[in-house]
């Protein structure tokens, strides 16, 4: 068996080209324009390369970006007074602060001040609570929200199936394991401290790695013909690699690129949060 490819980038072109038309009707019929706020604080690199290729994929499908830039030396206090700002202006419908951030920065501080409406990862209290609850309104934090559209686009039946999400982070693993949930299939959550990880994977028809562990998942633990998504981002002799050991490919029925799977999922559902966040700011 030779599994399918999830493939990112092709789902992720669709999420674009829907957006874009969903702009360009808003504007045609005099609506506001989506404004997307990027927050970046220090000159990491890697980081600014991040929000750059962010805000193309943003104006790209007629959405408006501004680009903030802070000093590495920034304090919390400073980037509070920002983001209070950014949750004041009228003109901005979502605000994207990159992370990491220096160190000194009280990033749950930070994330705590946002706008719930605004938050365009997703990671605010407010709106994960929305999520664990199973209520309408909250914004999906962007990479667990495209797993679920990039199985659902690729034909991967979700109600009713075993899923097995490995990685309990707040920012992947549980939302991940909640969105499976509020989508009807069974969910078990594991990490790396379970006991007897491969009896759990074993029984898994989707399979989630995202625990930050390179070769966690060998071929030997997947269940033939599952959908297996592989969310991290491991190095590997300078290369980049997942939580798949090698082989998982000819066990598994449809399986994620890395990369190319996850990722540029996504920065689409970053795309389409923003969107999401004028029409709820405005109608």
């Amino acid at each position: 068996m030779t599994a399918r490819v999830l493939d990112g980038k092709a789902v992720a072109r669709e999420i674009y080209d829907e957006v874009g038309k969903a702009v360009s009707e808003r504007t045609a019929r005099g609506g506001t324009r989506p404004r997307l706020a990027t927050v970046l604080v220090g000159a990491d690199p890697a980081s600014a390369k991040y929000v750059e290729l962010k805000q193309r994929n943003a104006r790209s499908v007629g959405i408006e970006t501004e680009d903030h830039r802070l000093p590495a030396e920034t304090t919390t206090e400073e980037l509070l007074e920002l983001t209070r700002r950014l949750n004041e202006d009228e003109s901005v419908s979502a605000i994207l602060i990159q992370q990491p951030a220096p160190r000194q920065i009280d990033m749950r501080r930070v994330v705590f001040a946002l706008d719930p409406v605004k938050d365009v990862d997703g990671f605010h209290p407010v709106n994960a609570g929305l999520i664990a609850l199973g209520l309408p309104g909250g914004v999906e934090p962007c990479t667990p929200a495209g797993i679920i559209q990039l199985l659902e686009r690729s034909g991967v039946t979700i109600e009713g199936a075993n899923a097995v999400v490995v990685g309990r982070s707040n920012l992947v693993g549980k939302p991940t394991a909640l969105l499976l949930l509020k989508r009807n299939a069974t969910v078990t959550l594991c990490h790396t401290k379970t006991r007897d990880l491969a009896a759990h994977t074993r029984t898994a028809d989707i399979l989630v790695a995202a625990a930050g562990r390179i070769h966690l998942i060998g071929k030997e633990m997947v269940k033939p013909g599952a959908a297996v998504v592989d969310v991290s981002t491991n190095w590997e002799g300078g290369r980049q690699a997942g939580d798949l050991g090698p082989g998982v490919e000819t066990v598994a029925g449809w399986l994620t690129p890395n990369p190319g799977g996850v990722g540029p999922m996504t920065r689409a559902m970053l795309i389409k949060n923003t969107y999401e966040a004028e029409v709820r700011r405005r109608g």
